[in-house]
């Protein structure tokens, strides 16, 4: 007997922020949950599922174009609840940072989660072999701190992290290590 498989698109990383997101809807009663992910590739997965869920809000910076091909600023869900932050090849720091400032954090903001899910994909790092963007461990203390900053103001800063990724060993440490440093902080 084959395997069932559910009928989801095929992704470049598993939707764990959605399936962490869905629990705590069903098991806690969260109502809206948003989903913040930063890994290099688009969760392509994650955007389809949440497309047409007005409980759910699903923001992500990415490398693009870089595979799978998705998430272009124009991709914003059935609900205005999808959005994208694509970034260049060789983005920086400061690029990346006034690319979240301006796009990401004002709409979790806006969307008054009950529940902040991070996807946190640490193959954004500089030193990723996978990709090509020029970001550091600093990049990803500082984003969670942005995004825990909005958790103390609209959910009780209600939190939960998933690993996404990361191919570096010496920059999924590094990165590792800041962001668990910047969750212990609260």
């Amino acid at each position: 007997m084959r395997p069932v498989r559910p009928a989801i698109t095929p992704s470049a990383t598993a939707p764990w922020g959605f399936a962490a997101a869905r629990h705590a809807q069903r098991a806690y009663g969260a109502e809206r949950v948003a989903i913040v992910d930063w890994d290099v590739h688009h969760g392509n997965g994650t955007q389809d599922i949440v497309w047409n869920d007005a409980s759910l809000l699903y923001a992500s910076s990415h490398q693009f174009p870089l595979y799978p091909g998705t998430g272009a600023a124009s991709e914003t869900g059935a609900h205005d609840n999808v959005v994208n932050l694509p970034l260049a090849s060789g983005t920086g720091p400061q690029t990346f940072r006034s690319g979240f400032e301006a796009v990401i954090l004002p709409r979790v903001e806006a969307f008054s989660p009950d529940l902040i899910v991070i996807s946190a994909g640490f193959d954004a790092h500089r030193r990723d072999p996978l990709a090509s963007l020029d970001l550091g461990e600093e990049e990803f203390g500082w984003a969670t701190r942005k995004v825990m900053e909005i958790a103390d103001r609209r959910c009780n800063g209600r939190v939960v992290s998933v690993l996404e990724g990361g191919y570096d060993l010496a920059g999924l440490a590094a990165s590792t290590a800041a962001h668990v440093a910047a969750l212990m902080e609260a």
